[in-house]
């Protein structure tokens, strides 16, 4: 999502079936008047960036309420009554994305005005081009007046646990209350997928797991084969802009499509990332590093302490229970299966790396495998626990699977507005 391609509205009449246009543009133009941190811990650190990501999800919102207002396909999230059938989808998604950009604290409003105009200037000035701006403001407003924040959710500041006088580090987690103050798109509250507790300290799962994180994860193992560490260095911050893409330009897609795909990822990954953050706050379970470094009081007479071990990659700033980067990976995977039918794309699952910048595009077969991939990968980085990985990605499949049934669903054949 690094490319602008902004003025290639071109008039395209409202029914024409979509590629990789308007809605791919205005994301992109969105994450360069946003700028975003890794996605989920991808380090799913939204925390860091949280408003911005936040900000993401309701421009693709806002895109899809307008779109789908015009050809009517799916639920509205807002409510959001059907439109003129003759309306410009083009006009209606990037006046969409322009208001909500607008709207943002540090919107740069002089540009996006600019931008606009000049996206404008290419499509022809007629009845459907007015209707189209006016359902993107329309949906714009709509959106723009869903609560970010829930005042009623208890924002309590972190306090390390600490015998009183005893230095501890003072840098503050990642992870941070506000984190789990979102109002959620999809789920009930915060918790609602909260996993099961980590394995006792003193139980022989804990105990495999732990070995397996110092055998492969450390900064000097013999154990962990080269590809196994290019693919812990290539997997830390992933990004799958290029498999939407592919997707979004298959024949036959509408353009509703595409921005039902945009908004639903959007909504997905925000709630992915409250979720997660309920589970690190809630357990606040330590790292490997801290673990192996203290095993010799654990009570676990199956770990050795290593005092001096260090993990291949730096460990991220917040609690390790459950895997953030898994979360995320199940939950995508799940939904982009689900977007395709159950199968595997034929063109393979394309990914790239932002955390290796010169990296190229690699193709895996199938999202699950991809998911499985992420998921191992924090394990051989040194930051992981297998016990934690899987259940990360169970709860990424979970809020998955319920945003295809809460939100966004295709309607009945009886009210799907006729092609024009």
């Amino acid at each position: 999502m690094k490319h602008l391609l902004l003025a290639t509205t071109l008039g395209l009449s409202a029914a024409v079936p979509a590629r990789a246009d308007t809605i791919c543009e205005w994301m992109d133009f969105a994450q360069k008047q946003l700028p975003q941190g890794p996605p989920p811990t991808m380090g799913l650190t939204q925390s860091l960036t949280g408003e911005n990501d936040h900000a993401m999800t309701k421009v693709a919102l806002a895109m899809f309420e307008a779109v789908n207002a015009i050809d009517h396909r799916y639920r509205s999230y807002v409510g959001l009554a059907p439109g003129a059938a003759s309306a410009d989808q083009q006009v209606a998604a990037m006046t969409a994305a322009t208001e909500v950009l607008k709207a943002h604290p540090a919107a740069r409003k002089t540009e996006l005005e600019e931008n606009y105009e000049l996206a404008l200037a290419g499509v022809a000035d007629n009845p459907a081009k007015q209707a189209g701006v006016a359902l993107g403001k329309a949906a714009a407003a709509a959106v723009l007046k869903l609560p970010d924040i829930d005042s009623a959710i208890a924002q309590s500041p972190y306090r390390p646990a600490v015998t009183p006088g005893q230095w501890v580090p003072t840098a503050l987690p990642a992870t941070a209350p506000y984190s789990i103050a979102y109002r959620p798109w999809v789920l009930k509250r915060a918790d609602e997928v909260r996993p099961a507790p980590p394995p006792a300290l003193t139980s022989a799962r804990y105990a495999r797991d732990l070995d397996e994180v110092r055998r492969l994860g450390s900064r000097t193992s013999t154990e962990r084969t080269k590809v196994q560490t290019l693919m812990a260095r290539y997997r830390i911050t992933s990004t799958e802009m290029p498999a939407l893409r592919t997707v979004a330009d298959q024949d036959g897609r509408r353009l509703v499509d595409n921005a039902r795909l945009f908004a639903l990822y959007g909504m997905l990954v925000d709630d992915l990332q409250i979720a997660m953050s309920d589970g690190k706050l809630h357990y606040a379970f330590w790292r490997p590093i801290t673990a192996i470094r203290n095993a010799d009081k654990d009570d676990n007479p199956a770990t050795t302490a290593d005092p001096g071990w260090l993990p291949l990659m730096n460990t991220p700033n917040h609690a390790e229970y459950p895997c953030g980067h898994c979360l995320f990976a199940g939950g995508v995977a799940e939904m982009m299966t689900a977007v395709g039918g159950g199968k595997a794309p034929a063109w393979g699952v394309r990914v790239g790396s932002m955390s290796l910048p010169n990296s190229a595009i690699q193709v895996l077969p199938d999202w699950n495998e991809w998911a499985s991939q992420v998921s191992y990968s924090r394990t051989l980085g040194g930051v992981h626990y297998r016990f934690s990985n899987e259940a990360g990605d169970a709860m990424g499949r979970e809020v998955a699977r319920l945003a295809l049934e809460r939100v966004l669903q295709p309607l009945p054949a009886a009210e799907v507005r006729p092609a024009s």
